[in-house]
């Protein structure tokens, strides 16, 4: 019988964070550093990934509510809103801001999918 994973973050075994094909190309000290920097890019990504985690839980209960109270899925007056401040946001951290709102487009789309689909439960 197999065991069910334990919730929460799982090991990531199977990831090797010097996985590279530069191997043999370039100083040895250079790849040191290469690594360093790529490992604090990894540690970035998997908050990221938590990140978006928490971030969907709330928009699913924003789903939940908009349902219950037959409100549309999307609303565009709030991501109007958003864009024009996560651009400011991303002028303010020195992101391109037009790549924070592709970003932001994406991520709203999703939610508003996940919406439709909490909505269409409720029918």
């Amino acid at each position: 019988m197999n065991a069910e994973p334990a919730p929460g973050p799982r090991p990531e075994s199977a990831f090797d964070p010097h996985a590279t094909s530069l191997d043999g190309t370039a100083d040895p000290a250079v790849l040191q550093e290469l690594f360093e920097i790529r490992g604090s890019i990894d540690n970035i990504d998997a908050t990221l990934v938590y990140l978006l985690a928490e971030r969907f839980k709330c928009t699913q209960r924003v789903g939940r509510l908009k349902a219950e109270h037959e409100l549309p899925p999307s609303d565009p007056g709030r991501e109007a809103a958003q864009i024009a401040r996560l651009r400011r946001l991303a002028e303010d951290a020195d992101l391109d801001p037009a790549f924070a709102e592709k970003f932001l487009a994406f991520i709203v789309s999703e939610v508003i999918q996940h919406h439709r689909a909490i909505a269409g439960r409720r029918d």
